[in-house]
């Protein structure tokens, strides 16, 4: 499954008022909206919180880089020989 992990430090340390955090709130919270109605999840473990999507396709999509082990991305490659000119 495609994944990256979401932090946002900039809330708090590039805004110079409460109006400029209100409006990253507000751009942030329509981000997360248009994500979920796109079928992307959050799934937390111990250390991070991960935006995923089970559809990689609509992960590119969207310009997202997987952070899955390269072993992992390459195995969601197609077996087809089209792909590679042998």
């Amino acid at each position: 499954m495609s994944f990256f992990t979401w932090e946002d430090n900039g809330l708090t340390n590039d805004c110079s008022s409460l109006d400029a955090m209100a409006s990253r709130f507000e751009e942030t919270a329509k981000l997360m909206k248009k994500l979920s109605e796109k079928g992307f999840r959050l799934k937390k473990t111990e250390k991070n919180k991960l935006i995923t999507h089970s559809d990689p396709e609509v992960f590119d999509q969207w310009g997202f880089i997987s952070e899955e082990v390269p072993f992992r991305q390459l195995c969601l490659m197609p077996d087809d020989e089209s792909v590679v000119d042998i």
